[in-house]
């Protein structure tokens, strides 16, 4: 059902998260596919618990890359990636980190990097 040129996404259940900028661009990305009432079969707090539910087969999650590319192997090869859809914009990440602590060797030395 998800390998086809275009999904019947009406009738494939997704896991989403709570809330936060993955929601948003999920909740985009439906409106894109005109998706008006999507099957929600999970709605979870926490990037690492819906790939866990990805993989025990409850549904299907747009998620970020960094994420998958970060879970536990076990996790990681019972699920698959798709590319027939059309991608929800990535995340612009930031850094931030305790002003007292950016005179320690190793966070300096990271901010240094940051900033080049």
């Amino acid at each position: 059902m998800l390998h086809k040129k275009k999904p019947d996404w009406l009738n494939i259940p997704f896991i989403i998260p709570e809330h936060g900028p993955s929601r948003q661009r999920i909740a985009l990305w439906f409106k894109r596919h005109r998706i008006q009432n999507p099957l929600i079969y999970a709605t979870v707090s926490g990037h690492e618990a819906i790939v866990s539910m990805v993989a025990l087969g409850c549904g299907i999650a747009l998620i970020p890359q960094v994420v998958v590319d970060n879970c536990p192997e076990p996790v990681r090869n019972r699920i698959s990636l798709l590319d027939n859809i059309s991608l929800v914009e990535p995340f612009e990440l930031g850094v931030c980190g305790l002003h007292k602590r950016l005179q320690e060797p190793v966070i300096s030395a990271f901010w240094r990097l940051l900033h080049h």
